[in-house]
Order: structure tokens, then sequence, then C-alpha cells
């Protein structure tokens, strides 16, 4: 059980005015409706508490985060309670103010409640699906659970600037601290799962170098340690060093699409041991980290070229690569990914900005309108789910 009384309490207490009904009548949705409509987001499966409001006319109307940087840096990583309480006390703070920044009342001009329901933190993701739940059932609003991987696949469908949405089905790779996964997007709800990593995510794979050639953390909205690696890395040599590309040596994993980043570090490990460098020396730290990224870029274009034959060979007509998560703000793998899809397979490089790459409430909004659009709305008694493959969503799969 989530201690969220006085958080939930203080929320409701401040956003409920004493009439609570329906705006609207959603109780016979049309599952192709399109009138205008404003979805409240809530994302708090990490350490990021994120809230913002969109309507579904790709108007993102306020957005307000709460940042943990300072609170876990001391620790080298995320510590799952301090997570947990951080959201418990700043969540209600959090909506309050996306509410006050888009100058709306959550009972008259909200008509939907959307919260991420995983995979993610247990203790944080119960903190966050509480708060939602609470709020949608007191004011009688549809509640919307999203998946997280699904949130980061449909942003690109927001935030790409053109007058249609970007239509599916599109190949995904979504990166970030706890997740790599390539995907095909069929639809919303509808997804091809071709590959994921077998260890470490790629974002924890930055994160361990950056502790391992103590890299101060990057300060701010989009920071952190890969963020600070990424940095260093700009002004490194690539060639200096090497380091093998990960699932390169056995022809059976180098034919498959999974993933394989837990080596990377072994391999850096060990290349600062057998030539016994000098971490304190700025100019090798830096010659390390663009080595480290530069195996991860080329372990990541290999597996999409095979994802992509694999959609040519399956008959899928790609509209797009989308890159999503947040190790797809990293500006030298966006620049790698976009040669290779513009150059190699004629389909363009897709990613949110760089702020909306991370986690954010922006996405779980826009899931939220996106789901909502098909009557995919949920109980109020849904609980967390810390590990859901994306592939178990409606009509999902996995190769």
């Amino acid at each position: 059980m989530f201690l969220l009384t006085q958080s939930l309490k203080f929320t409701l207490n401040n956003l409920c005015n004493s009439r609570i009904g329906l705006s609207k009548n959603y109780s016979t949705i049309n599952p192709n409706i399109r009138t205008s409509f404003t979805v409240l987001g809530i994302e708090t499966s990490c350490d990021d508490t994120g809230v913002a409001i969109v309507n579904s006319d790709r108007q993102i109307i306020s957005e307000a985060i709460h940042l943990q940087q300072q609170l876990h840096e001391p620790y080298g990583g995320i510590v799952p309670n301090l997570a947990m309480s951080s959201h418990q006390q700043y969540l209600p703070l959090v909506i309050r103010e996306a509410l006050d920044k888009a100058n709306m009342d959550i009972d008259k001009d909200i008509d939907v409640i959307a919260v991420t329901r995983g995979p993610g933190l247990p203790a944080c993701l119960g903190n966050g699906l509480s708060a939602g739940k609470a709020l949608a059932a007191a004011l009688r609003k549809p509640l919307i659970g999203v998946h997280h991987m699904e949130a980061h696949a449909l942003t690109a469908r927001l935030t790409h600037q053109t007058p249609d949405l970007l239509p599916f089905p599109f190949l995904t790779l979504l990166i970030s601290g706890g997740h790599t996964l390539i995907l095909v997007a069929r639809g919303v709800n509808h997804y091809i799962h071709l590959g994921t990593t077998i260890d470490d995510s790629v974002g924890e794979a930055y994160d361990k170098i950056a502790r391992l050639l103590k890299i101060p953390w990057l300060k701010g909205r989009g920071g952190g340690p890969g963020a600070a690696l990424e940095q260093f890395a700009k002004n490194g040599d690539p060639k200096k060093f090497s380091v093998p590309i990960p699932m390169t040596k056995d022809k059976r994993r180098k034919e498959a699409m999974n993933l394989s980043f837990s080596g990377l570090k072994t391999s850096i490990s060990s290349l600062i041991t057998k030539h016994n460098l000098d971490l304190d020396n700025e100019n090798i730290k830096r010659d390390l980290a663009s080595t480290f990224q530069k195996s991860v870029i080329a372990h990541l274009t290999d597996k999409l070229r095979l994802a992509f034959k694999w959609c040519k060979e399956k008959g899928i007509p790609l509209t797009a690569l989308v890159a999503s998560g947040g190790v797809a703000s990293n500006k030298s793998i966006r620049s790698s990914l976009e040669l290779l899809a513009a150059e190699q397979y004629n389909v363009p490089l897709i990613c949110p900005p760089p702020h909306l790459c991370t986690d954010n409430g922006v996405m779980v909004a826009w899931a939220g309108v996106e789901r909502f659009r098909l009557g995919l709305v949920d109980e109020y008694t849904i609980d967390h789910m810390p590990k859901w493959p994306i592939s178990s969503l409606g009509s999902s799969a996995t190769i």
C-alpha cells in the first residue's frame, strides 16, 4: 500500500469543486470519435514527475515537470524509494501547476485522465496511477492506463510538423534508461516486437560508463549521466581506442534483432586496466567516451538494418523510422540514424523534440488522446504493471 492519503487529499481538495459530474456523455463513446477533447496526462514511471494537458487537435496546452537529478546524483543512479517519496511530495503541486499554466478547471475543462500504468518502478508507478484513478473516479472522467513505451512511440505523431498525423506503419527504435526496443508500429495498440536488449538498456550502459569515467551529471531537463557522457564524447577521438561492436562474433546473435550492451562496460573497463589509463586526464576520458559511443551507434544501426530487411521481406511499407526515449535526444545517434534511414532506405527519421524524448506528461496525455479516439478506456480498478511487454497490447505480437 502506498502512503498517498495526504497527497491525494491535497490534490482532490484543491482541484475539485463541489459539482462532480460529466461535462460530456462518454457512456456511448464512438470508437471513431472526431470531436475535440482534452486530456490531462500523468507520468511517474521513474524519477521525473510530469503532468501535461494536450488536446485532440495536437495542441500542447501546458506542461509541468519536477526533476530529481540532484536527489539521485550522489548515489550514482536512481534510488527507487527516494524517487517514490519525491513523487508523493510533488505530484499534487505539478498537477496544480499544469492546470494553472493552462488556466483550466479540472472539472469543467478536462475530458479524460491518462496516467502511466507501466512498465516502470513499482512504487513510482503506484503514486501516479493512484492519483490518476482517484481524480478520474471522483470527477467521473474516463481513465486511460497508458503503456509507457507506447507513449514514447506515439509522441512523434503529435510533434511531427505536418498537417496530417504520421501514418502507420513505421519502424520504431525506443531507447531510454530502462528500455531498448525495436518495433513495427502497425497502429495504436498494435505493435510487432522485433528485438530488445538481452541485458542492459542502452541508457543504462551510458549511465554505467559515465559513472566509470567519473563524469559529473549534466544539470537540467534532459540532463543526467548519459547526457553528460554525450557532451564528453563530442571532443573525443573515437579512433584513439578500440572496443568490439556487441554481438558480431557469433553468427546466430549477429543475425538476430536483439541487442546487448553489458559487454561494452567490460570492454571499456578492460581497456582502462590494460593500458593503465589515467581517468584524471580529461582528454583520455573524452576519447573513451567517444569510443564507447561509436560502438553503441554501430550496434544500433546494425540491428536496424536487420529490422528494415525483415520489413521488406514481409512486405510492410514503412513510412518512417521513429526514434524516441531519452537516448534518442543524443545528437550523434540521431545523425547516424538519419543517414541510415534516408540514404539506405529512403524514409525520414522522425524524432520528438529532445525535451519530449525524455519522460514527460505530454507523451502520456497524447497516448491518452490516441487511445480514447479508439474507445480504449480503462476501469477505475486497474493496477500498475511494472513488467508489461508491449507485445501484449491489443493485437500486438512478437516475432
